[in-house]
Order: structure tokens, then C-alpha cells, then sequence
């Protein structure tokens, strides 16, 4: 994990994601890298275009108390046919995600 939080700090801070770039990010944290996950790393980014990948990314939102049950406009089938579509959106971001480690 720590090899695509190296990779995502040098995306966010517009460097290059090379093989000494991602190495020095690891040996900064005082961790000695795989130079095999190095590599891996960086030759499964190099087809992948990162900004994409974390737009389709599914991202937890905090959110507040669910309403009570009386106050919903949709009806049960309704309700189903919007949760389905949710986790076919959510499968589909993860499965981008999946090209990013082969």
C-alpha cells in the first residue's frame, strides 16, 4: 500500500512517477522498497491516467442521520432498483481500480 500512497504523492505533486522517484519516497519514510513492487508499480501506472482512475474512485462521504421512513417520496421498488445501480457504479470504479494492479 505503501507503494501507490508514494505514486499518489508524487501525482498530486505533479513529479514524475519513476522507478528512484517512487524508491526515494519509500526510503524517506524510513522503509527499505521491494524494487520488484517498484517496478510493477510503475509499469502499471504508466497506461493508466491517475486523474481518471481517482475520479471514478468511489469515496466515503459522511453523511447524516437517514430519514425516517414516513418521509420518502420513492417507493420499495424504487429504493432497490437505486441501490442496485449504486453498487453497479461502485463495482465498476473498483474494477478500474483493479487495472491498476494488474
Amino acid at each position: 500500500m505503501e507503494y501507490v500512497y508514494a505514486a499518489l504523492l508524487l501525482h498530486k505533486l505533479q513529479k514524475s512517477i519513476t522507478e528512484d522517484n517512487v524508491s526515494n519516497v519509500i526510503k524517506a519514510t524510513g522503509a527499505t522498497p521491494d524494487e520488484v513492487k517498484v517496478k510493477a508499480l510503475v509499469a502499471a501506472l504508466s497506461e493508466v491516467n491517475i486523474d481518471e482512475a481517482l475520479k471514478a474512485a468511489p469515496i466515503a462521504v459522511a453523511s447524516g442521520p437517514a430519514p425516517a421512513s414516513g418521509t420518502s417520496s420513492a417507493t420499495p421498488s424504487e429504493a432497490k432498483e437505486e441501490e442496485k445501480k449504486e453498487e453497479k457504479k461502485e463495482e465498476e470504479a473498483l474494477e478500474g481500480l483493479s487495472a491498476l494492479f494488474g
